[in-house]
Parts: C-alpha cells; sequence; structure tokens
C-alpha cells in the first residue's frame, strides 16, 4: 500500500495534485507539452505512475487540472488586489500589473502553441477557464464607461485586445528594466481603451 503523505486522506491527495501540478509545471518551462509523458510527470513529482491515474485519467485532464487550478487561484488574487479600489482608471493599472507579474507556463511553453496539440475538447473548456479573468476585466471596463472615464467602445473586442497585449508577456527580471516594462503597458493600455486621464511621468 502506498504511503500517505499529510494528515488525512483528503490532505493526501491535495498534496499530491500539488505535486503533479508543480511537476508539470517545471517540464512545461523546459520543453513542449507535447513531449512530455505521464511518466515524465511522475518521476518529475516522486510518486508512482499509478498516483497519477488516479487523479487525471489522461495528459489533457492533468493539463487542464493545472490550469483550473492557477486560473481560480489567480483570480482570488486578482480580486484582493482590486478589494477597495473605486477608480475605474485606477482599478485597470491593477489588472494590468497583475497580469504584467502573472507568469503563465502554459502561454510561454516552448514547442508548439497549445492549441495545436490539445483535443477540440479540451481546449473549449480551457476557453471556458478564461472567462473567469475576463470577466474580471470586463467589468472594470463596464463601470470605467459608465462613469465616463472611458469613451463608450464595444467592450468584447476590447477584453480580447487588452488580453492580447498583457497574456505571455515576457517581463524582464531586473528592477528597474521591469517596472519601466509594466508602465509601458499600463500606458498602452489606458491610451488604447480612450482613459481620460493626464499622463503620468516615469521615474
Amino acid at each position: 500500500m502506498p504511503k500517505i503523505i499529510g494528515k488525512s486522506l483528503h490532505e493526501h491527495r491535495q498534496m499530491t495534485r500539488h505535486k503533479l501540478f508543480t511537476a508539470l509545471s517545471t517540464l512545461m518551462a523546459e520543453r513542449g507539452f507535447d513531449t512530455i509523458t505521464l511518466a515524465d510527470i511522475a518521476a518529475a513529482a516522486h510518486v508512482g505512475r499509478t498516483a497519477v491515474y488516479n487523479h487525471f485519467h489522461d495528459k489533457e485532464a492533468l493539463l487542464l487540472g493545472f490550469i483550473t487550478h492557477e486560473t481560480e487561484q489567480y483570480a482570488h488574487t486578482l480580486e484582493r488586489a482590486l478589494d477597495g479600489v473605486s477608480d475605474p482608471v485606477e482599478q485597470l493599472r491593477t489588472y494590468i500589473r497583475q497580469q504584467a507579474q502573472l507568469t503563465r507556463v502554459f502561454h510561454l511553453a516552448p514547442g508548439p502553441d497549445l492549441r495545436t496539440v490539445l483535443s477540440r475538447a479540451t481546449q473549449q473548456r480551457l476557453r471556458e477557464h478564461a472567462d473567469i479573468v475576463e470577466a474580471i476585466l470586463r467589468r472594470i471596463l463596464t463601470a470605467g464607461i459608465d462613469a465616463g472615464t472611458f469613451p463608450p467602445q464595444d467592450i468584447e473586442p476590447t477584453v480580447h485586445l487588452v488580453n492580447a497585449c498583457l497574456s505571455g508577456r515576457l517581463i524582464p527580471d531586473e528592477p528597474v528594466a521591469r517596472e519601466r516594462t509594466i508602465r509601458a503597458a499600463e500606458s498602452f493600455v489606458l491610451r488604447a481603451v480612450g482613459a481620460r486621464i493626464p499622463e503620468r511621468v516615469p521615474a
């Protein structure tokens, strides 16, 4: 019988899933998803291959579980950052900064675009999870338009265009260059949505 980690079976399952997600994230930072096997993931997570199948029936199910977890965690973090911020411009700045500092391994992974190696059903499920974050941006833009801070515009394409500017962005690690890049992203997106604010002077 495999050794139980954690204080209960539930905690054991949660910890095992976390180990599998961490292993997948690490492997995807190194090579394309299409080249990774469940055996690779089990070895990197230091669990038996049977343990993987106890949680996910195949590699795509594991990827979907990982992205679902990451998206939900990020959405909670984003909502906490926005809590108490009432001005639509500052809300959008907060959204931009949170997105700019987010490392999504499934956007930055080497190898083929995930859309070319995943089944249509999995792609659709991933699209549904992206809607969680898009709904937050949609809410910010709608509030800005209602307040007269942003000019009237077609919300749906604007949401997609803003996220296209921010998703998968490679932010420099060097602090000064990093802040400069994030400020540039702020300025660009705020101008793109027509925010009526004075231009910030870079420090």
